[in-house]
């Protein structure tokens, strides 16, 4: 949970009254990675756990809370997130007992010897989609999720959260008004008080790419990448903003704000960058895949915080390990991996792989099964419906 920090006011109306419960600390450092499986080429468990610990990846969360990569991942002291898909979400909403018996199956079995730090409840549920009956059963489902991890005496060493899309969010642009959209907040609010309570981050999906793709003409492709750029100018908050990334996360810190969780913490649960796509989906290269995520890796080792949150570190788990072969849609969600299938890197940003690779090599100087999987795709980054606007700050 965040401490008092020091940043400039956005001239919001705080309501700042909750009292959170101490924090499980489910992330160390700030780098980590999203380890999708929705493929039929991939390493074995226990080589994707040698593979993270030679690269020193100490944070990893996973889509479902599969029995092979949990008994793999024993004893190699990497963080794990694990998954209850929505599809639980109703019935277990509905039913506490359900919630208990999951954790009994799927978690419990697997401790301490597995590091399990956390249960995510659901994935971009809020938002996007037409199952409103979904968007009613979330909340249900973290409390009794929750409730369950208490009945188990898990509770202080597991947190549980729900990972969001931008979808949330009705503006964003400037970072300033970040603000949630009207529909969502009957949902949301009693979420973030919930998660308020047992001291929970706030989860969200922040994909430069999508925005960059939905809308190239308007968008500097140097800012999405963290290149040097002209930046934008937040008026409200006086900030300058140099990447899009940072800017995303301050306008979940103003949406936050608005609705009174000034100090709660925003960690990006997925973020990265395409190798490859179908001809429409602009910047879809390995250039520009290396580019970005060699960048944003540099970006996370230095612990920096956001313009608004200078001294709250950023922490966020890349996605994904591995190229998935098997994904749904456009081409570019099978080509979002740092790692081919035989462990060996899909371009050089400063890892090592498992096996040779014959990766082109990065320009920069870096010293420093079948499975469960998301689709990137459930939201259009809200940035674009401000394109011209952001055109035009870029340009000035």
């Amino acid at each position: 949970m965040t401490k008092d920090q020091d940043h400039k006011s956005l001239g919001l109306t705080s309501f700042s009254f909750y009292i959170a419960a101490p924090a499980v600390n489910a992330f160390t450092g700030t780098y980590g990675v999203n380890y999708g499986r929705i493929a039929d080429n991939l390493p074995a468990p226990g080589s994707v756990a040698e593979l993270l610990r030679a690269e020193k990846i100490k944070n990893t969360r996973i889509y479902d809370a599969d029995h092979g990569v949990l008994s793999a991942f024993h004893g190699s002291g990497i963080e794990i997130i694990v998954g209850l898909g929505n599809e639980y979400l109703k019935d277990i909403a509905a039913n506490e007992n359900l919630a208990v018996d999951w954790i009994k199956e799927n978690v419990e079995p697997f401790l301490p010897g597995t590091n399990i730090v956390g249960i995510a409840v659901g994935n971009e549920v809020l938002g996007s989609g037409t199952d409103q009956d979904l968007w009613e059963a979330l909340v249900g489902a973290v409390r009794n999720v929750y409730r369950a991890l208490q009945r188990l005496h898990l509770a202080d060493r597991i947190e549980v959260s729900s990972p969001h899309s931008e979808a949330v969010f009705g503006s964003s642009f400037p970072p300033s008004a970040g603000a949630f959209k009207e529909e969502v907040l009957p949902h949301m609010r009693p979420l973030l008080e919930f998660f308020w309570e047992v001291g929970s981050p706030f989860y969200i999906n922040a994909y430069p790419f999508l925005a960059y793709k939905n809308d190239p003409d308007h968008i500097d492709i140097r800012y999405a990448l963290f290149e040097k750029n002209p930046g934008i100018y937040d008026p409200n908050t006086k900030l300058h903003y140099d990447n899009m990334f940072d800017a995303q996360i301050d306008a979940a810190y103003a949406a936050l704000e608005k609705v009174g969780f000034d100090k709660m913490e925003v960690i990006v649960s997925e973020t990265g960058w395409a190798s490859k796509g179908d001809p429409n989906e602009a910047g879809a290269t390995v250039q520009n895949a290396r580019t970005y995520n060699h960048n944003l890796r540099k970006r996370l080792l230095k612990k920096k915080g956001t313009p608004y949150r200078p001294k709250m570190a950023v922490k966020a788990y890349i996605f994904a390990l591995f190229n998935e072969n098997l994904k749904p849609g456009p081409i570019s969600e099978r080509n979002f991996g740092l790692f081919k299938p035989d462990g060996s890197i899909a371009y050089d940003i400063g890892f090592t792989g498992l096996v040779p690779s014959s990766a082109p090599s990065s320009k920069f100087s870096f010293k420093v099964t079948i499975g469960q999987g998301w689709s990137r795709y459930s939201a259009l980054f809200v940035f674009t419906t401000c394109a011209v606007t952001l055109h035009l700050t870029l340009a000035s």
